[in-house]
């Protein structure tokens, strides 16, 4: 889970939206495109978004203090949440605002070639920082699809950056099949149409962002390989006669929080237990380095005939 790789996908996509952004506002006051000004707005909020990202990664770095003894690392996870709040308040709701503004008052494209040009451009400049994160993503996605990969990622920045170029590559086929039908039959009201699809697809990709995120600030355990790891690193130290329990939970995208509960040889001595308990935990940091905050509790098996599975 090095954070290197969310990184470079990071920049490569704020350089990238951040030229788009130049070009297709230039583009949008020549010809007068409302699909072309909402794929600007679209890329100014990119752009303000990855500079979101790398500002929660900076602050997400930050060492533990007193008033937050576990760390900063949920900071990405809060800068992420904003992302997609901006997302679809800026990119999705402005962009259906002036689809529906310019279906009433349709405005006549001027220069067409000027803003297929540009899109073109800034199809092939996205497409550069997509094949960037789609790259650094397959370094920890493993085997889980692209869908689980969005569901299941503790990382934030990857899953934000992907879905954002994803719809940015959408957006301009669809800004560009407005700006093609406007040419071809003279109705300006296709560019219009081009703008309404381009905020709806940003509405729903926020809205996707937005629960993902969420589920990461609220807090979820480690994933069910890692959770396995630390269960065999556990069960195998010497003298542990049994997990009772496990709890885990992400403090950041590359910090664990362990909880467990383990039976431990009853022939042994206080000092004998606490060797039993540093042993434990030197396996499990070992086998998941970033189970950096554990908590093992010694306790007994209380059988199912005594009324309960667990600890008391």
């Amino acid at each position: 889970m090095s954070s290197g790789g969310s990184l470079r996908a990071v920049i490569a996509a704020l350089l990238a939206n951040l030229g788009i952004a130049v070009a297709k506002f230039a583009a949008a006051i020549v010809t007068g495109s409302s699909a072309m000004l909402a794929e600007a707005i679209h890329s100014v909020a990119d752009t303000g978004n990855q500079g979101l990202l790398l500002l929660g990664h900076k602050r997400g770095a930050r060492k533990a203090d007193v008033e937050h003894p576990f760390g900063y690392g949920r900071d990405r996870y809060v800068y992420a949440f904003l992302v997609a709040v901006v997302l679809f308040s800026l990119g999705g709701l402005f962009a259906i605002y002036e689809g529906i503004e310019k279906l009433r008052h349709p405005h006549e494209l001027e220069d067409a070639a000027v803003a297929i040009g540009v899109l073109v451009a800034a199809v092939v400049l996205e497409s550069l920082s997509f094949r960037t994160v789609i790259h650094e993503s397959n370094q920890v996605r493993g085997s889980d699809s692209w869908v689980g990969f969005v569901r299941h990622t503790k990382i934030p920045e990857l899953p934000v950056v992907l879905l954002e170029d994803f719809a940015a590559l959408i957006g301009l086929f669809f800004a560009l099949m407005g700006v093609g039908l406007t040419l071809v039959t003279g109705n300006p009201r296709w560019d219009a149409v081009g703008t309404l699809l381009i905020g709806t697809l940003l509405a729903c990709v926020a809205v996707v962002l937005g629960i993902e995120m969420k589920g990461l600030l609220i807090g979820e355990a480690a994933a069910p390989d890692t959770e396995r790891r630390i269960r065999l690193a556990l069960e195998g130290t010497p003298r542990v006669t049994r997990l009772i329990h496990l709890r885990t939970l992400h403090l950041g995208p590359e910090e664990l929080l362990v909880a467990a509960k383990v039976e431990i040889d009853r022939t042994a001595t206080v000092p004998e237990l606490a060797r039993v308990i540093d042993d434990a935990e030197a396996r499990v940091r070992n086998d998941v380095p970033i189970a950096r905050v554990l908590y093992l509790e010694p306790d007994l098996w209380r059988s199912v005939a005594t009324g309960s599975p667990e600890a008391g």
